[in-house]
């Protein structure tokens, strides 16, 4: 009895299992075969500015830096700066021990000898002939031609000794200039690098040599942006375009800047031709800007004001046609219908739109994902 009880049970389980499966699989048959009705949000055209642009990257410089050489060669004895004080025109930045060549120290100090050996005889002379002269026993032209021998020579040994002190101590005691062993600055300015050390030896600088650098010295409230733009923008910018800087050091700040220089060759960087411009950056007072920060500048290109406006995703293109899909109905369903445009400047996300909409129209934009909550 109970067996037969059990098996009903079973059966009917099984039959209702069936039953659900069958009715499961019509419904999602039906439901597949109901047509999928798509949903748009709708758009209205905007009054707004539209405006192209390009970015050049680069770093932000001084306009003259201006390194700071020893017109004579020796030791530096002393560092009275270093990077990052200031410096006024004309302080004195190091200075320099002489250790002179021993061959040129030898001949300056016999070219003295000489001149005072000389100066004695002619001195000898000269005094000979005034005592003479004025006894009456010779001319005055003798005289004369004496006296003249004398101012030579002694001239000749000044120049000897100044000679051998420039050589020994880097500056005639008689001499009127500033000692070449005093390293002064010619600007005023920042101290950017000293890049020599106490002891370190260092080369003047001549017609054969560039020479030891001391000092590099910058005025920091003169910068300017150096950067690259690539050879597909560069017909499109001209000197005078305003600039906006971003250092990414200074928090992402933003400066002013004025495109004063586009280069007129070109450099070939990574398979692509790019063109150096320069630009005067705007510091305000509150702002220190380091020397070779790297740095944006973003360049409008060109510039729409107060235009009528649409995201350039809701735009068909068609050859040199554009499109746009106008709402015709709303609501039960949504109707439209393809309607011509004249299009002008876009930024990539909206775009101009010249002739064929006003601020009343509204067209269609992207579909309404159903599963988006």
């Amino acid at each position: 009895m109970k067996n037969r009880i059990w098996k009903k049970i079973l059966r009917t389980m099984l039959l209702v299992l069936v039953g659900a499966a069958v009715l499961g699989t019509f419904y999602f048959l039906w439901k597949k075969a109901q047509p999928i009705v798509t949903v748009y949000e709708i758009v209205v055209p905007e009054t707004g500015d539209v405006e192209t642009k390009t970015v050049a990257t680069g770093n932000v410089e001084p306009r003259y830096e201006v390194l700071i050489k020893p017109q004579i060669s020796g030791i530096i004895s002393e560092l009275l700066k270093e990077a990052g004080q200031m410096v006024k025109e004309g302080e004195i930045i190091a200075r320099i021990k002489v250790i002179p060549e021993m061959v040129q120290l030898n001949s300056a100090e016999s070219r003295v000898n000489v001149a005072g050996i000389s100066l004695k005889q002619v001195e000898e002379t000269f005094k000979r002939d005034e005592m003479l002269f004025q006894q009456g026993v010779i001319a005055k032209e003798d005289f004369d031609l004496s006296q003249a021998n004398y101012l030579r020579a002694k001239e000749e040994r000044d120049n000897a000794q100044s000679a051998l002190e420039i050589i020994r101590d880097g500056i005639a005691r008689n001499s009127k200039v500033a000692s070449t062993t005093q390293i002064r600055s010619t600007i005023t300015g920042m101290i950017l690098d000293v890049p020599v050390k106490v002891g370190n030896s260092v080369i003047q600088s001549n017609n054969f040599n560039d020479g030891t650098t001391i000092a590099s010295v910058a005025d920091m409230n003169d910068m300017i942006f150096k950067g690259n733009v690539d050879e597909t923008e560069i017909g499109r910018i001209n000197e005078g375009m305003p600039l906006k800087l971003t250092i990414g050091a200074m928090e992402s700040r933003t400066f002013d800047a004025q495109l004063e220089y586009v280069s007129p060759k070109g450099v070939e960087k990574n398979g692509s031709i790019q063109f150096e411009i320069k630009a005067a950056v705007d510091i305000p007072e509150d702002a220190f800007i380091r020397a070779g920060y790297s740095a944006n500048a973003e360049i409008v290109l060109k510039r729409a004001e107060k235009v009528l406006t649409i995201p350039e995703s809701t735009v068909e293109f068609n050859g040199d046609s554009a499109f746009v899909q106008l709402v015709k109905q709303e609501k039960p369903e949504q109707i439209f219908e393809k309607h011509a445009v004249k299009v002008g400047l876009s930024d990539g996300i909206k775009i101009e739109i010249i002739e064929g909409l006003t601020s009343n129209d509204k067209i269609r934009g992207a579909a309404i994902d159903p599963n988006k909550k």
